[in-house]
């Protein structure tokens, strides 16, 4: 049966009565009400019930932060991201990479169509946005290495697709973190571009009234413009999200390709030495296991390339074991100190099975000391 009105199985049709019956909550607020609507959404999930359910809240709660809201003293439209609340994690194991990208296309049409609107009623060409990027809450969950490189196509998507769409961009609220960030995705943007990116410092909200009138700006933000209810932040037009919950998943984990792999024997560890000159870097890591747990801690000593036991070096993340072999681990650590940073896979607790490990390390500089040489990278296959 093809799964369309008038040629359902009996189980598609069960599928459509309940999928219908779930989602009366949020049917209203739907473009359609039709099973034709409905059946979209349970085809693209294989009449999966549950992961149709998922996929249509989705969309209509908005997982992904950010909306429209105002206009420059220009006329540009001004699109707000929200990035503390954003989940990237429960994004990716509730939708596809072609489902996110759709939105942001959508988004960027959206945009496009209103930057016409502009140009017929203030009687002059509008062609660009001004965009305002609220970081406060931006850690490391947000620097998940495939949510980066979705992020990565988007912007490179943007570039290719919107050539100077792009009037300002406003950084705000920017954590100590933002230059590591930043660094990470730079180089997806043009030199063009990064010179639109404006990082406002403790004054964002008297820098953002030069550009944007008060009845403009939400009240949040410094302006005066509020929802009818009063509400501040303006979320009938910013949505605000949060985590994805479980319930949403279609996927229970995203595929990593990793960039390394060695087999540890019995008994013994292999150790990993990097060579931190600047404080504030971030080592994050990444790994998995073949068939049984892999203990995992990082380690500080005095002196790059002299191989010392777990036990005469400076414990800086306690070493434990880890379900690598069920769920892939990942980590991070500041590293508030230059030194040599060790980080060690242990298998010496067991005396009867090697280990396969496929594992990812990277340092991540701010983007003032990228263009410093910051580490050199010596790996020590160590046995004990």
């Amino acid at each position: 049966m093809s799964g369309r009105v008038g040629d359902l199985s009996p189980k598609q049709a069960e599928a459509l009565a309940q999928l219908r019956e779930r989602v009366q909550d949020v049917l209203p607020q739907c473009p359609y009400q039709s099973d034709h609507f409905l059946l979209r959404w349970l085809r693209a999930r294989n009449f999966s019930v549950p992961k149709a359910e998922a996929m249509l809240r989705k969309v209509i709660e908005k997982f992904l932060s950010g909306g429209m809201c105002g206009h420059d003293r220009e006329g540009n439209p001004i699109w707000y991201d929200v990035i503390g609340p954003v989940d990237p994690k429960g994004l990716l194991l509730s939708a596809s990479k072609q489902d996110f990208i759709k939105s942001k296309v959508r988004d960027c049409e959206m945009l496009q169509k209103e930057c016409d609107r502009q140009t017929q009623r203030l009687g002059k060409n509008v062609e660009s946005i001004t965009m305002i990027y609220d970081c406060d809450g931006l850690g490391m969950k947000h620097l998940w290495k495939p949510a980066i490189d979705l992020y990565g196509e988007v912007l490179t998507m943007f570039e290719d697709n919107y050539p100077e769409g792009l009037k300002r961009l406003f950084v705000i609220k920017a954590p100590k973190l933002f230059p590591v960030a930043y660094n990470l995705v730079k180089h997806f943007l043009s030199e063009d571009t990064r010179r639109k990116i404006v990082v406002l410092g403790a004054n964002w909200k008297e820098v953002l009234l030069m550009h944007i009138d008060q009845e403009e700006l939400p009240a949040a933000y410094g302006g005066k413009l509020t929802d009818p209810d009063g509400d501040p932040c303006c979320r009938t037009r910013i949505t605000y999200a949060g985590p994805v919950p479980k319930s949403y998943y279609v996927r229970d984990s995203i595929k990593i390709q990793y960039e390394q792999s060695v087999s540890i024997s019995r008994g013994s560890s292999h150790q990993m030495e990097y060579e931190v000159l600047f404080p504030g870097c971030v080592l994050r890591w990444q790994f998995a296991s073949d068939g049984a747990d892999i203990g995992f801690g990082v380690f500080k000593k005095a002196r790059l390339g002299e191989w010392q036991r777990a036990g005469q070096m400076l414990e800086v993340l306690p070493s434990q074991r880890y379900n690598a072999h069920l769920v892939p681990e990942e980590g991070s650590l500041t590293c508030a100190d230059p030194g040599v940073y060790v980080l060690r896979f242990d298998n010496t607790y067991s005396f009867v099975h090697s280990k396969r490990i496929s594992f990812t390390v990277e340092v991540l500089l701010s983007d003032f000391l990228s263009a410093q040489k910051e580490s050199k990278v010596t790996e020590v296959a160590a046995g004990q």
